[in-house]
Order: C-alpha cells, then structure tokens, then sequence
C-alpha cells in the first residue's frame, strides 16, 4: 500500500468534511423529527431530492439562480412537512408504523421524480459549480462551501431556538411527557406540526445543496439514507448539532479511508462507528 502524500490527506479530509456536512444538514430534518415528533421520517429523503429536482427545473429551464430557488422551495416544502405530520396524527400512526408509511411515501415520490425526469442522470450546471477557491494547496470548491455554511448556521441557528426559547422549551417538554406538557398548556398539535414545518423546509435547504453539487438520478434516494441515519444516531436524536458533528466524523473517516484504501472499504469504517457506539453506549438516543 502507497502511503498518500500530507496533501492528500489534507485535502482528503475536507472533501470530508464537505460530504459530512451535508450528511448533518440531512440528518438534521431526520433527528429532529425522530427524536422530538417520534416520527421516523423516510420521506425527508425523498422530499430533499425532490427538491434538487425541482431546483434543476427552476435554473436550468426557468432560469433562475440556483439560491433564488429557495424562495419557492423553502415554504412548499415546508407545507409538504405540515401536511405529511398532519396525515400521520390523523392516522394515528405509531413511531414504527410511520417508518413504514413514511416509504411508502418515498416511493410514491420516487415514481414521480422518474416518471417526470426518468431515471437518466441529470446535473445542474451553474455559475457556482465551477468556482473554486485555493487555500494554500487546497481547492475549496464554492457548492460543497456554501453547503458547510448552511449547515453550520442552520445547526447553530436550531440548537440556540431549542434552548433559548419558549418554543424550543416546549418541544423539548412535549418530547419528554406530552400528557404533562399539555397540562401545562402547551398545545402539542400545533408545535407539532411548526416543528415538521421546519424539516420540511430543512429538506428543501438540503436538496438545493444536493442540486448544487451531486448528479441527480432518482434511485440515489436510497444510497443516502444508510449513511445519514448513522450519522443521526452517532450524534443523538432530537439533537440540532449532534448530526453535523456525526456527519463530519462519518465524512472524514470514509475520505481518509479512500485516500489509505479503497472507495469500497469506505463504508464499512463509517458503519463500524456506529456499531462501536451502540455497543459501548447501548442506551444512547
């Protein structure tokens, strides 16, 4: 085995960082809504690549910038969130239950995505795709860039709402005895349905960073789901910073895996940290 050169592996690990901070920013929507709504939600999947889908729509056929996008994409998607948690209270559905709905969803829209794009790969070419930035001896490309950013201030932005707030302090009581909270007066539907409002519109967030650096083709919907739920787990559920710092540690040891060895060896060293954790810390959640 050829030992990599210390620029490899320096600029190994940041494109680590880079996927991994994409990882947290999927991973966010997914622990927040397991770990706070007690819903396991497949679909936020499907619906971040919808999203790119549609962001690939908007700038390579309307024309719009890429970011500009947001704008539409962040409240439809936050409407899809609402509208999905909505289905499931009525429902009733149980946490386990929601595992299985929520695919079914994601197959649902899985179809469409192909029945509208078809399965061939498609890649949105935008004024930020070729920008890249020289740090030293390392190339920061402007996409991977921008989506660390978002991650990070989201997280940030998340963790300070939960702790610091009135609303967080709710949704954090009613993860943790929702009949007592109610007694207190906090209406759980309504936070219920904000706090799916919020992963929805994370998912959309998520989706635009997917467009902005990833081929999309429909079947990638599952590839993702493996990895992100094991960085959801390793940073802890309900958590807003726990998955970005999950999904970096994952990013990073898959990259220096593929800088010493091989893309295949890849993910058995992110999901041997995943089973290393659970077995030392069987009760973590």
């Amino acid at each position: 085995m050829t030992f990599p050169s210390g620029t490899l592996l320096a600029q190994s690990a940041l494109s680590g960082v880079f996927i991994g901070s994409l990882y947290g920013l999927l991973g966010l929507g997914v622990g927040l809504a397991w770990g706070l709504l007690h819903v396991i939600n497949l679909a936020h999947f499907a619906f971040a690549f919808l999203a790119a889908y549609l962001c690939y729509q908007l700038a390579s056929v309307g024309g719009m910038d890429p970011l500009l996008t947001l704008a539409l994409i962040v409240p439809l998607f936050a409407a899809l969130g609402v509208a999905l948690q909505w289905l499931l209270e009525r429902f009733d559905v149980s946490p386990l239950n929601s595992l299985l709905a929520t695919f079914g969803v994601t197959a649902i829209i899985e179809a469409g995505i192909q029945w509208k794009w078809t399965a061939d790969f498609r890649k949105l070419e935008s004024t930020y795709a070729g920008q890249t930035f020289k740090v030293g001896s390392l190339f920061v490309p402007l996409p991977e860039l921008l989506t660390l950013l978002a991650s990070v201030a989201l997280a940030l932005g998340i963790w300070a709402a939960m702790r610091y707030t009135r609303l967080g302090r709710a949704l954090r009581a009613l993860a943790e005895d929702a009949p007592i909270a109610a007694a207190f007066g906090i209406n759980r539907r309504a936070h219920a349905l904000l706090l799916a409002a919020v992963c929805g519109a994370l998912a959309g967030i998520a989706g635009v960073c997917l467009a902005l650096g990833f081929t999309l083709t429909p079947s990638q919907i599952y590839a993702w789901v493996g990895v992100v739920f094991a960085a959801v787990m390793l940073g802890g559920l309900g958590s807003a910073i726990g998955p970005l710092i999950g999904g970096i540690v994952i990013g990073v040891s898959e990259a220096l895996t593929m800088a010493f060895a091989s893309p295949s060896w890849a993910p058995i060293v992110s999901f041997s940290l995943l089973i290393g954790l659970l077995l030392l810390k069987p009760g973590r959640t």
